[in-house]
């Protein structure tokens, strides 16, 4: 499975700084050092409907930390997988009476076209689930093979009580493990189960949907949280330096994910930090596939807006956030991208050298964009009020919005 393109990241004067990022495992801040090449994995799109706004505020969170580390002159090894075979991909599939391949392929082609636009930078290794199954496969088998996993009914499931460390990504307790468990994917009521929250490796096949040869696990298709592991294991190794993700994937994905790649490895921890982006919601509500209350990227460019100007309202939040798309977020960061656009265009302005420092010490400060954005406008408003003399800060502004935050002016 191929990315999109890559836009270009202007190069600016100095460096920036280390990224000291909160990290859900230890519920602190943690100042990454990843050395020469850094590493980061983020989970992707299951991809049976178009991309929106909570997807769009991710992916531009992880983004930034590409952005960053870029700007301390490091490598970035990215890689997101694309789950592009499951359960509400093919109800989706069924319900509209399309082929499940075809709207995958569909709406994954979207989705580039949407990162492509928002100028997300790519991954360097952009994997399908489907395409990940012959390298699944002998991980389920050998967790097997150690007693980490056991057969049910023709489906294997991983045993959470083989991994000591389980439960560390999260820091939930079992009641809250079960809750979320039976919300976001798994099955804790099966009958059988040898502890409620084990997860499915492998899923024996099913009349009527989509199987591969599993070897000697039969027929059938991989558990969604054996997927990533596949993938991230090899193409980034155990102790990568970023997992990230929706805050939603905390508990069951990152925290399943985890397990079974420490209990495979025998290594700990499979990442150094743990780092989640906020929900967005509207009208009140988590933005959300099943609820339907979507405001999607693709619909916005369709209707004239600016991917510029989307990109910048994402911006206004820290990743963090929990916040509400409204109408106003959107007019608020279409003005905002004129008003920066207006200063940059004149001749010369103040000095700008403080404010790339600016950017810098924001972003580096556990992706404080926000702030970034408002020392940005602090030189907008100087440049319309006062003006200035130096010829090239109008020019170092464009490029460092651009390198840093991703806005093209």
């Amino acid at each position: 499975m191929h990315a999109w393109p890559a836009s270009e990241v202007p190069a600016l004067p100095g460096q920036g700084r280390d990224l000291r990022i909160h990290d859900t495992a230890t519920g602190g801040s943690v100042t990454l050092d990843p050395g020469p090449v850094a590493r980061i994995y983020v989970c992707g799109i299951t991809p049976y409907d178009a991309t929106h706004m909570g997807h769009a505020a991710t992916y531009n969170a992880f983004d930034l930390v590409q952005r960053v580390w870029l700007d301390t002159k490091r490598q970035v090894h990215y890689v997101q997988n694309v789950t592009d075979v499951d359960d509400p991909l093919l109800e989706r599939a069924e319900r509209d009476g399309i082929d499940w391949v075809a709207l995958a392929e569909k709406e994954t082609v979207l989705f580039r076209e949407d990162m492509t636009a928002l100028r997300m930078l790519p991954p360097r290794h952009y994997i399908g689930a489907v395409e990940a199954i012959p390298g699944i496969v002998p991980l389920v088998e050998r967790l097997r093979e150690i007693g980490a996993a056991y057969e049910l009914e023709g489906d294997i499931y991983f045993s959470v009580e083989s991994d000591p460390h389980f439960g560390q990504v999260s820091n939930l307790d079992a009641a809250a493990m079960r809750l979320l468990s039976a919300e976001r994917g798994g099955d804790p009521d099966r009958p059988g189960k040898k502890n409620p929250l084990d997860p499915m490796l492998w899923m024996a096949a099913r009349e009527g949907e989509p199987s591969w040869d599993g070897g000697t696990l039969g027929r059938g298709r991989p558990g969604w949280h054996i997927e990533c592991v596949a993938i991230a294991l090899d193409h980034l190794g155990m102790g990568f330096d970023v997992q990230g993700g929706g805050s939603d994937l905390a508990f069951p994905h990152h925290e399943m994910g985890a397990s079974h790649a420490q209990v495979l490895t025998g290594e700990f921890p499979m990442a150094k930090a743990y780092v989640h982006a906020g929900m967005v919601a509207l009208h009140g509500e988590k933005m959300s596939k099943s609820k339907g209350n979507l405001v999607f990227v693709s619909r916005l460019r369709r209707d004239g807006v600016d991917p510029a100007a989307i990109r910048l309202a994402l911006l206004s939040h820290h990743y963090r956030a929990d916040w509400e798309w409204t109408d106003q977020v959107l007019r608020d960061a279409v003005d905002r991208l004129g008003r920066w656009r207006s200063a940059v265009s004149r001749p010369d302005g103040p000095s700008a050298d403080a404010l790339v420092e600016e950017i810098r010490e924001a972003l580096a400060d556990d992706l404080d964009a926000p702030a970034a954005l408002a020392a940005v406008d602090r030189w907008a408003a100087r440049q319309e009020a006062e003006g200035g003399t130096d010829i090239g800060a109008p020019g170092l502004v464009s490029r460092a919005v651009d390198a840093l935050l991703g806005v093209a002016l």
